[in-house]
This record gives C-alpha cells, sequence and structure tokens, in this order.
C-alpha cells in the first residue's frame, strides 16, 4: 500500500470489471486516487468500497452509460474542470466475433460508438486540461485486432485499428507539450469481454490466452518504460519497431506529383 504516495487521480472507463477493474486495483496501490466509471453502480460501488479499504486512496463512482450523451457529456466534463486528474484509462469498450455477414448492423453502429467516439471525445476532453498543466497521460486500449483485422469481426478489427491510430496521432501532436499516450494491445484476455461478444473464454485455445492480471501488469510496465504501443504478448520488441520502421518507411512514396510506373505500364498496355 502505497499512502504516503499521491500520483493524481486516474479516471478509469469501464471499471466494475475485468481490465478496468484490476487497473483500479494496481493505480490505486500505486498511489492514485480514483474516478470509477460504468454502468453497472453496485459493481462499481463495491470495488471502491474494496479499494478504499486495502489502499486508503480517494475513490469515486461515476455510474455512467457512455452511449447516453448526457452521461458522457458528464464524464467529459469531469475531465475538463478536475484539475487533480493525470491519467485517463479509455478502456470501455465491446467486441464481436461474428462475421460480418451474420452481425446486426445496429450492433455495429453501437460498437463503433462505444469503441471509437466515446475514447475519441474523453481524449479531446483530457488533453486540453493535460496540455495547460504540463502533464498528464492518456492510456487507450486498443487490441491485436488493429494489427490482425481478419481475426474476428471486421468492424472490431476497424474500431481498434482507429484507437491505435488516434493515440499515434495523439502521441505526435502531444508528447512535446508534457502528454504521455500509450496504447495496449492485448491479445485473448481472461475477462467476460469474450461471452459478451459471442465466443466464451473458455471456447479458445487455451495457450494464446492470457489472464488479465498478467495482461494490465505488463502494460503498466510498458508505460514505465516509456512505450508509446504495449503488446503484453509479443514476445521480441524488435519485431514491432520493425513493424513501425516499415510504416514509417512509406512515407515519402504515399503522396506524389504523378503516378507509380506499375500503373502507368498498365494503362499503356
Amino acid at each position: 500500500m502505497n499512502t504516503h504516495i499521491h500520483q493524481g487521480t486516474a479516471l478509469i472507463t469501464g471499471a466494475s470489471s475485468g481490465i478496468g477493474a484490476i487497473y483500479a486495483d494496481r493505480l490505486a496501490r500505486a498511489g492514485y486516487d480514483l474516478i470509477l466509471v460504468a454502468r453497472r453502480g453496485d459493481a462499481l460501488r463495491s470495488l471502491a468500497q474494496d479499494l478504499t479499504t486495502r489502499t486508503g486512496r480517494s475513490i469515486e463512482t461515476l455510474v455512467a452509460d457512455l452511449l447516453n450523451p448526457d452521461d458522457l457529456a458528464r464524464v467529459e466534463s469531469v475531465l475538463r474542470t478536475d484539475a487533480s486528474i493525470t491519467l485517463l484509462v479509455n478502456n470501455a469498450g465491446v467486441g464481436a466475433t461474428a462475421p460480418l455477414l451474420q452481425s446486426d448492423v445496429a450492433d455495429m453502429d453501437r460498437m463503433i460508438a462505444l469503441n471509437v467516439s466515446v475514447p475519441m471525445r474523453l481524449a479531446y476532453a483530457a488533453a486540453p486540461a493535460f496540455v495547460s498543466r504540463g502533464t498528464g497521460t492518456i492510456v487507450n486500449i486498443a487490441s491485436i485486432v488493429a494489427l490482425q483485422p481478419e481475426l474476428l469481426n471486421g468492424v472490431y478489427g476497424g474500431s481498434k485499428a482507429f484507437v491505435l491510430a488516434l493515440s499515434q496521432s495523439l502521441h505526435h501532436e502531444l508528447a512535446d507539450k508534457g502528454v504521455r499516450v500509450q496504447a495496449v494491445l492485448p491479445g485473448a484476455t481472461a475477462t467476460e469481454f469474450w461471452a459478451v461478444a459471442g465466443t466464451p473464454v473458455e471456447h479458445l485455445p487455451q495457450d494464446i490466452v492470457m489472464s488479465a492480471d498478467d495482461m494490465v501488469d505488463a502494460a503498466l510496465a510498458g508505460l514505465a518504460m516509456g512505450e508509446r504501443v504495449t503488446i503484453p504478448a509479443l514476445p521480441d520488441i524488435a519485431e514491432w519497431n520493425a513493424f513501425e520502421s516499415a510504416r514509417t518507411a512509406l512515407g515519402p512514396g504515399l503522396s506524389r506529383t504523378s503516378p507509380a510506373s506499375r500503373y502507368r505500364t498498365a494503362r499503356a498496355g
């Protein structure tokens, strides 16, 4: 317990269970006060009481359905106005495992709202406040499907690719203003996420499933190491560095005054 350390306040979305609840535990023990955001008020209050008893930290709860515009606006307001907030963990999200042709388009629309619009809006609420104070951290929970969208539902993969791209862009814009941004790309993680997404975690090959505790501990270790992108299961960070180097190397050739020669040759033929 680090009751003598005060790291500021961390606001965590999707905090009532799973990855969000473990972030709450780890951050409280590291010296953060907490603002926990989730829909399930009873679970949220039970977690807050437990954490307060065990860590002595100040724990607030904010019961909110982030798909409700009024609730989302309340969370945005807290991020803009509470000067004690030093860390935002954008964890709330939903997944899907069924192929696109077997999915309900209304469900896909809700997924985009929660996985794309919500973290964007909360990041944009937090960023100006952090910049004004010259410090702050934004952690965005993405997924390995941001890199391999073929693995699961394509809309889910696309939503997490957005989270990764947003994180990289925010780092580019905010790093010199004292704001850290980390994208976390978990693989299969043992939480209720899978049952909600349509494939219980027990149905997955168990040699690919990481415990949520290990996932969060790895993500926090990556944050402490200064990683902008943390992939908890990836054995060799050189593989990610090579991927990033290849991506950035494309830059000079992506926008030019004339088409590449292969297209001119095909047109002439």
